[in-house]
């Protein structure tokens, strides 16, 4: 949920864990991208990807969280400070999306590293881990989240399934319908902003002739239908 006074509306964030190897020097860097909702979710990510991955070297990682990404983090695991995990941060929170920005978030890096036996120096490891997130990211889905003002719609049972797909077809996102003993429940998502709920109301009103209404039911967090891009 946003904060009180953040002005983000919209960012993107991977859709999937996904994966990238990269060789340098016969030491490879394997990148491991996951969408983590909080400061929790990714360092269970990374502390189970330890587990997977025992064998190797180093573990290195970066997150950055929220629709403001005020929740950046990173670790070296051992390799020398600052030749890491900031890197991987930097190629996380500068990353231009296909939006244009560079807005990236709920997004964690994680690096194993499988040492070849030759020394990279610092500048090296700055690029090989940079790079190792940066490849990960060429390949990885994408898709946008967006902040939507959720309400509630009752109908009679016989006219919900035909109310559900004259929104849906008008471009209202139905997150589903609960069917009770005496009606069904619409749950219904719409871009937030100020005009939102005269717009819905007008809507409803357009489709059942005034039968029914939307009740506000706060804001979340919704992924945009169709917002996955390559």
């Amino acid at each position: 949920m946003p904060g009180p006074t953040s002005s983000t509306v919209e960012y993107t964030t991977v859709a999937a864990e996904h994966v990238h190897e990269l060789e340098v020097k016969r030491s490879r860097f394997i990148a491991y991208l996951f969408r983590t909702a909080d400061e929790d979710a990714a360092r269970t990510a990374i502390a189970e990807l330890r587990r997977r991955r025992h064998d190797a070297r180093h573990h290195c990682s970066a997150f950055l969280l929220g629709p403001d990404r005020d929740v950046q983090r990173s670790n070296d695991d051992g390799e020398p400070s600052g030749t890491a995990g900031l890197p991987m941060l930097e190629a996380l929170a500068k990353r231009e999306c296909p939006t244009g920005r560079a807005d990236l978030s709920d997004t964690t890096a994680v690096v194993v590293r499988y040492f070849g036996g030759v020394l990279l120096g610092a500048g090296g490891l700055v690029r090989a881990y940079s790079q190792a997130v940066s490849s990960a990211l060429d390949g990885a889905p994408l898709v946008r989240r967006r902040r939507m003002a959720l309400f509630t719609v009752e109908a009679a049972h016989a006219d919900a399934g035909r109310l559900e797909n004259e929104l849906r077809s008008g471009g209202t996102t139905v997150l589903g319908t609960d069917y009770g003993p005496r009606a069904a429940t619409l749950r219904l998502a719409v871009p937030d902003g100020p005009a939102v709920a005269d717009g819905i109301a007008a809507r409803l009103a357009t489709l059942t002739a005034g039968t029914c209404t939307a009740v506000a039911a706060g804001t979340a967090w919704v992924d945009t239908p169709g917002g996955v891009v390559p």
